[in-house]
C-alpha cells in the first residue's frame, strides 16, 4: 500500500483559481489518479514552493517531474487517457486558448479586481474583455462548444475565466448580448464533471490530509 501510495503523483490545487480548475478537469475526465493538496494561497506549504519556486497553482508532482503551467498538466493527464479526445484539438485551439490566457486575462484581471491596479478603470477592461466574449459567440454560432459538437480541450481551457468574468457583474453579463455564450457557461457549470472538480477540501498544510482524486474512476461507481 506505502510503495502504491509514495507512486501516486501528487496535485497542489486550490478550489477557486481558474488555472487549477481547469487542470483538475483534465486529470478527472482522464482519471488518472493523483492525491490532492489543497493550498491557502496566503499560506503556502513549504513543500510546494520548493518544488516550483514559482509558486502558484497547479502543480503536480510526478516522480522527478514537476509541472507548474495549467496546460502542461491538462496536456500530461489527457497524455495517459483522453477517453473524449480533447488533444485531438489541442493544437487546433491554441490560438483560442492563447487569446484567453493573454489578452483576456489582462483585462478580467482589471475588471474583477480594479482596486488592485493603480489607475485600471473597471468599465474600460470590461470592454476590451468583451471583445474576446463576443469571439466566442461567433464561434459557437455552428456548434454547442468551441471545437464542435463535444466539450473539448478549448472549452475547458476558457471557460473558467468566462465564468469569473461573469461573476465580476452577473446581471450586467446576463443582460448582455451574448446568447449562445451563456448557454455554453450554463451548462458547463451544470456539467457532472465541474461540479465533480470543485468539492472543498480541508488545506493541506494545516489538516495534512491529502485526499484521492478524483474520487471516482470512469466505471467506478
Amino acid at each position: 500500500m506505502s510503495g502504491a501510495r509514495a507512486q501516486t503523483p501528487v496535485l497542489y490545487s486550490f478550489r477557486r483559481c481558474p488555472y487549477a480548475m481547469r487542470a483538475r478537469m483534465a486529470i478527472a475526465v482522464s482519471g488518472v489518479r493523483v492525491r490532492l493538496r489543497e493550498v491557502v494561497l496566503k499560506d503556502k506549504p513549504e513543500e510546494m514552493t520548493a518544488a516550483s519556486p514559482k509558486a502558484t497553482v497547479p502543480v503536480v508532482i510526478d516522480g522527478g517531474l514537476v509541472l507548474d503551467e495549467s496546460l502542461d498538466v491538462m496536456r500530461w493527464a489527457l497524455d495517459r487517457r483522453d477517453p473524449e479526445g480533447w488533444l485531438d484539438a489541442a493544437n487546433a485551439a491554441r490560438p483560442l486558448v492563447e487569446g484567453n490566457d493573454g489578452p483576456f486575462k489582462h483585462h478580467l484581471d482589471r475588471y474583477k479586481y480594479a482596486a488592485r491596479y493603480d489607475g485600471a478603470d473597471p468599465a474600460e477592461h470590461r470592454a476590451a474583455g468583451m471583445d474576446f466574449l463576443r469571439a466566442l459567440e461567433a464561434r459557437l454560432a455552428g456548434d454547442g462548444f468551441l471545437g464542435g459538437a463535444r466539450r473539448g480541450f478549448a472549452d475547458i481551457a476558457i471557460f473558467p475565466f468566462v465564468r469569473q468574468f461573469r461573476i465580476a457583474d452577473e446581471a450586467w453579463f446576463d443582460a448582455a448580448p451574448l446568447p449562445r455564450l451563456r448557454r455554453w457557461l450554463d451548462a458547463l457549470v451544470a456539467s457532472d464533471l465541474f461540479v465533480s472538480v470543485m468539492k472543498k477540501y480541508p488545506p493541506w498544510k494545516q489538516s495534512r490530509e491529502e485526499f484521492p482524486f478524483p474520487e471516482h474512476r470512469a466505471g467506478e461507481g
